[in-house]
């Protein structure tokens, strides 16, 4: 059944397989979501008086048919059903009849669009924050057991300060809460209700938008009908953002686990099991996991750029260009889940080499110690400086011990205090904030369900 194309089928089908896109393959992925949003929907139009109680009860009862048909892999959308929001309506409408064709009443398909790419994006996001959270608990507790375990310090590429490795993964732990707050704040703007807006310019039947809004479980109602449209791939655009700086994250510390697990330095050693091998040469291990985080990093800044990039010029108002921002969203939280896993398997089962990392200290790293141990003495900085420069050859006996001269730095967020405790209680509230809202979210959900 064609609920809306002509009869030209032939026509259809070229047109319709070059509209619909890579949108049937992405759109298996959001059947839960359009149910959930079309159930709000249907109980909207009975409040209002469009369905009548048993006509309510017959669609949701459909809707929930079609759910467990998508669960046991029995609800496949193919190219005459063009994407998820006609399939399940035709499947409605073949069911139900007349009562499947009252559902989209007083809604576009571009809103319908809309409500299920955020039901999406706010489980998803809320999935994204789970493993993040998880990967800087990993990093604590590795930044933990190897607090006091002397690292080189870098700069330049270069040799430069006695450092630490708790020094070294807690500094991703920081970075990676940083980069919570982005996604709390896409999360927040992305809980919004667009259900109301049809196709940009509201119905002139009394849609209870507040209602919706409650069913939903989103925060608030996006007000203006035209902005709900215009507002397609821009907050796309906040989610993706916030995805890539995490990406980012990962992409610096598997760049800097490839490098210290080389033969050449030796510090860390990831276990075999997380290793691929060679095709010609026997007993190769290769980090190519890593290396993957490292590349795939660049796949979701592109996603990025290319969603900004499909929505910088286009007029007010729905366009189907904005069909093409749906793929990068869906691909990138798919991409960044798997390589959260990923980083955290490899930090859990990660080792640490101390021998090579002790052995990698030479005299040059100390000196800035033994500048300012006679700065301690009344020097003045400069002079030290010029006259360390001129005669450091060896540190003395008391700046040899790597150990010691990072327990030496004991003000805030130096090796010597790194503030784990803090870390810790950051993590634990950031949980417990998160379940809370796990729970708002499921709550939401599992009420229209019933």
């Amino acid at each position: 059944m064609d609920l809306w194309w002509n009869n030209n089928i032939k026509a259809t089908k070229f047109v319709k397989e070059f509209t619909a896109g890579e949108d049937i393959e992405l759109d298996q992925q959001l059947v839960k979501y359009d149910v959930i949003g079309s159930i709000a929907h249907a109980t909207m139009l009975n409040k209002i008086g469009i369905l009548s109680t048993e006509e309510l009860a017959k669609l949701k009862k459909g809707l929930k048919e079609i759910l467990k048909l998508d669960k046991e892999g029995r609800f496949q959308i193919n190219v005459f059903d063009e994407d998820v929001h006609l399939k399940i309506e035709d499947h409605l409408t073949r069911k139900l009849n007349g009562i499947g064709k009252k559902i989209h009443t007083g809604r576009s398909r571009n809103d319908q669009v809309l409500v299920v790419v955020r039901l999406f994006s706010k489980e998803k996001l809320l999935n994204i924050q789970e493993n993040v959270l998880e990967l800087c608990s990993a990093l604590v507790e590795f930044g933990e057991k190897n607090r006091d375990t002397p690292m080189p310090g870098y700069t330049h590429f270069r040799k430069a300060m006695p450092s630490s490795v708790g020094l070294w993964a807690l500094s991703f732990v920081e970075s990676l809460l940083d980069d919570l707050i982005s996604i709390k704040s896409a999360y927040s703007l992305n809980n919004q209700n667009p259900l109301g807006s049809a196709a940009g310019y509201g119905v002139p039947i009394n849609i209870d938008r507040e209602l919706t809004t409650k069913l939903l479980g989103f925060e608030r109602i996006q007000n203006n009908v035209l902005y709900v449209q215009n507002s397609r791939g821009k907050i796309e655009s906040a989610i993706l953002s916030a995805l890539a700086q995490v990406m980012l994250n990962l992409s610096k510390l598997s760049n800097d686990l490839i490098i210290y697990s080389s033969d050449e330095f030796g510090f860390f050693d990831i276990p075999e099991f997380l290793c691929t091998g060679s095709s010609i040469m026997p007993k190769k291990r290769n980090p190519d996991v890593l290396e993957l985080v490292r590349a795939r990093a660049n796949t979701v800044i592109s996603y990025l750029s290319q969603t900004m990039s499909i929505i910088k010029d286009l007029p007010s108002g729905y366009n189907r260009d904005l069909q093409e921002t749906k793929g990068p969203l869906i691909k990138s939280f798919n991409i960044l889940n798997r390589c959260l896993d990923m980083t955290g398997a490899v930090i859990k089962n990660l080792k640490v080499n101390e021998s090579r990392l002790a052995n990698a200290f030479n005299s040059q790293m100390f000196a800035v110690d033994e500048a300012l141990n006679m700065v301690g003495e009344g020097v003045p900085f400069r002079d030290a400086y010029k006259n360390v420069e001129l005669n450091f050859l060896h540190p003395p006996k008391d700046l040899q011990n790597p150990k010691q001269a990072i327990k030496a730095r004991t003000y805030t967020g130096t090796t010597g205090n790194l503030g784990l405790h803090n870390l810790q209680k950051q993590i634990i509230k950031e949980k417990n904030i998160l379940l809370a809202e796990k729970e708002k979210f499921k709550g939401s959900v599992d009420r229209l369900l019933r």
